[in-house]
């Protein structure tokens, strides 16, 4: 590459700039093929005709170990047309972890491999040998820098907010700079969110002007500026209003690649190893842990997250961008916390990777290695206006794979085992029983609860469902609302007629009133004493007065035994129930027992009144099934006591006399049958959530709860007993 002539003089014209474009092409492990078909359609393809047709726009360009997978099974062709843009100069490839994990929080083994995964990936598939890399949802660690070193990469994007946060001037972010850890050097280019917000959504002349404004002052080592962007390749087509923008009647890419070619004596578009040839790094940089602006915000508490962006707003008005650059908010981490099921599934995926590392290398342990990375996809680590841990696909996919490695690491052969430690970093000890065909967890800190239940031979977890938690957006769905101004299918008026309303719209009108929130984490075998006046939609609104003690509370390991062919858990709390305004003495033990190579599960409860008076109770144990697809008939269904007629899962019911229910899918050819030794009401609700997407707020169903009713009489020192028995059957009704 020639640099561009550096001696024109400020006075008399404008003094050259680089401009960078780097698209990053992701569809998560598990994506649906109609989605992906769509994006290719109208994000992916255009743009490569676009390159195409403008030889002399380079552009960098990152394509997940998904969608590359997916593009050499269904468009070759493709794949074909990009090699040929690659052989030529005009695209740079970049790598990057393979299942677009977030790296910071794998083993540094996973780091690396999923890194080399993709470059030999590239390397074969396109023949380019890749030198930079795409962090997953750009989120930065300090200690990156030495595995990504090691892995073979020389450069790495990351947000220009994480070196606003650190005091670097708005102009000191025109070019690169080198970071390293542990004497590893990893050269760090600065993503521009002024070009992220303007491309593609300002007009193609403001984008000039701007770029034209940057240029007017040369960098300290008397170089031209590099001005880089980098984005989702979907915001070009795929999100909702922007294939018109992007290549319909508006023809916005072709009009600003055609504007570039006309500015080429002053503005040429250049690649990150092409620049980094040319010219050396700015400096030396540190930056802390970060992610992009947005990124940071949504994982900080709903309320928290609420009062820093009214915050920043109110700084951004008053014109005090010198105080909002040091604004920031969590971390990526944090998502760990804020949602309890993001941890389970991170602290499975770590206890599966010790596993396959243990492993003797060969390639048994290739297959296993590549199940794991696949497994690691960022996808629903994380939350933000996208759909993220509330995608159920994703959620799925993911357990499908972590199960799926943890079958080549050990099959039915290996007996089954009890194991008792922190499985979740929480400072209390939790219970993993692993066998076959079933792996079950418990946490006797938390209730006693059963959070994850699989069937191996099926990779799927039956328990892979959702607590509804309160967001930051939704105060927005329920302003609108009591304004009257949220756009639904409904509305009269699809449009505001004042441009500057912001416009808030919903998929379908109400869901405002499915805004619920759970106060604890969803489970199975959590147990309630509700009053005898509360009503099945009060306890689906988690609006009830909850009387006992137990739900989240401790509990002690009595028993826990394993011999290899069988395991018992027994956990018992001493807790107490309000009955009227008294607090009465009563203690629950539930026993767990599992078999190797049975798909069942039986749970013995036993209430026990230790005061000196009768006490009438109102006992409902909560159970729940995670089957996605759960809202639609045709893929999953609900049976009581063998009744023909098929249920909706996602229905709001009250049965009688119930013995034994079944609940399958279709998608996934499983039955979860569900028997109870004594006859009870159940309750039946759904839950869901209320998500933000591109495209407005919509509903999402995440799983259904199954409370178990009983009316208890017991006299003083009386025991009282129920059995639940629950099989799993790799069959499902087809009709």
């Amino acid at each position: 590459m020639m640099p561009l002539n550096s001696n024109r003089n400020r006075g008399s014209m404008t003094v050259p700039i680089y401009l960078m474009l780097v698209f990053h092409n992701h569809q998560p492990v598990g994506q649906f093929d109609h989605v992906v078909e769509h994006s290719v359609n109208v994000s992916y393809l255009p743009l490569i005709e676009a390159l195409e047709n403008h030889p002399a726009i380079k552009v960098t360009l990152h394509y997940s170990g998904p969608l590359l997978d997916w593009l050499k099974h269904h468009h070759n062709e493709i794949i074909e047309r990009l090699r040929t843009l690659v052989a030529r100069g005009q695209v740079e490839l970049l790598s990057g972890g393979y299942y677009d994990p977030i790296l910071a929080t794998l083993p540094d083994e996973d780091k690396i491999g999923q890194v080399q995964k993709l470059t030999d990936e590239l390397n074969i598939v396109l023949g380019y040998e890749a030198a930079g890399g795409w962090l997953a949802e750009r989120v930065w660690e300090p200690h990156l820098a030495r595995p990504l070193a090691q892995a073979g990469l020389r450069y790495v994007i990351a947000d220009d907010t994480a070196f606003e946060s650190i005091g670097f001037q708005d102009q000191q972010m025109f070019g690169y700079y080198l970071t390293e850890d542990q004497g590893c050097p990893l050269a760090v280019f600065p993503s521009l969110t002024p070009l992220r917000y303007m491309i593609p959504w300002e007009t193609v002349d403001n984008v000039i002007d701007w770029l034209r404004d940057q240029s007017f002052q040369l960098l300290t080592a008397n170089q031209p500026k590099l001005a880089l962007m980098g984005d989702d390749g979907e915001k070009f087509g795929t999100w909702p209003g922007t294939y018109e923008h992007c290549w319909g009647d508006y023809k916005y890419v072709e009009h600003f690649f055609t504007t570039l070619e006309k500015n080429a004596d002053w503005l040429q578009t250049t690649t990150p190893t092409l620049y980094m040839a040319d010219y050396p790094p700015l400096g030396r940089v540190y930056l802390p842990t970060a992610s992009y602006m947005e990124m940071d915000v949504w994982s900080l508490p709903a309320e928290a997250a609420q009062q820093f962006d009214k915050l920043r707003r109110a700084m951004n008005n008053s014109y005090r961008q010198d105080v909002t650059r040091f604004m920031r908010g969590g971390i990526w981490r944090n998502f760990m916390i804020k949602y309890d099921e993001i941890n389970h599934m991170h602290k499975r995926m770590l206890l599966v990777s010790n596993k396959v590392h243990d492993m003797r290398r060969g390639r048994k342990r290739d297959t296993a290695l590549d199940l794991l990375w696949a497994a690691q996809s960022n996808d629903p680590y994380w939350h933000g206006v996208f759909g993220g841990i509330y995608l159920f696909n994703s959620r799925v996919a993911n357990f499908g794979s972590l199960l799926a490695a943890e079958n080549t690491v050990s099959t039915d052969e290996v007996q089954m085992t009890l194991t008792r430690n922190d499985f979740d970093c929480d400072g209390k000890d939790d219970v993993i029983i692993t066998g076959w065909p079933l792996n079950a967890i418990w946490s006797p800190g938390h209730g006693g609860a059963l959070f994850e239940l699989d069937y191996r031979p099926a990779h799927y977890n039956l328990f892979n469902v959702m607590t509804r938690y309160r967001e930051a957006y939704h105060h927005e769905l329920l302003e609108a609302a009591a304004d009257n101004t949220l756009i639904t299918p409904l509305s009269p008026n699809p449009e505001p007629d004042n441009a500057r309303i912001k416009v808030v719209r919903a998929k379908e009108p109400g869901l405002e009133q499915l805004l619920l929130y759970d106060w604890h984490r969803r489970g199975s075998f959590i147990e309630h004493f509700i009053a005898p006046s509360t009503t099945l939609d009060e306890f689906y609104k988690a609006q009830y007065a909850e009387q006992g003690d137990f739900v989240n509370q401790p509990y002690t390991v009595l028993v826990a035994m394993c011999n290899g062919l069988e395991s018992s858990l027994r956990l018992e709390r001493s807790g107490h129930v309000w009955i009227g305004e008294v607090h009465r003495p009563v203690t629950v033990q539930k026993a767990f027992y599992l078999k190797q190579h049975e798909s069942m599960l039986r749970t013995t409860y036993s209430i026990n009144h230790e005061g000196d008076q009768p006490i009438e109770l109102r006992l409902g144990i909560e159970t729940v099934v995670g089957f996605d697809g759960g809202q639609d008939l045709h893929y999953c269904s609900l049976r009581i006591n063998d009744a023909p007629e098929r249920l909706l899962l996602n229905a709001i019911r009250e049965f009688e006399a119930v013995t034994r229910y079944t609940t399958d899918t279709n998608l996934r050819n499983l039955t979860l049958r569900t028997e109870i030794n004594r006859p009870c009401f159940l309750w039946q609700f759904p839950l869901e959530t209320i998500s933000l997407s591109e495209a407005g707020f919509e509903r999402g169903y995440q799983g259904t709860v199954f409370l178990h009713l009983w009316n208890i009489h017991l006299a003083p020192g009386e025991l009282w007993q129920v059995t639940f028995t629950q099989s799993i059957q790799q069959t499902a009704t087809r009709n």
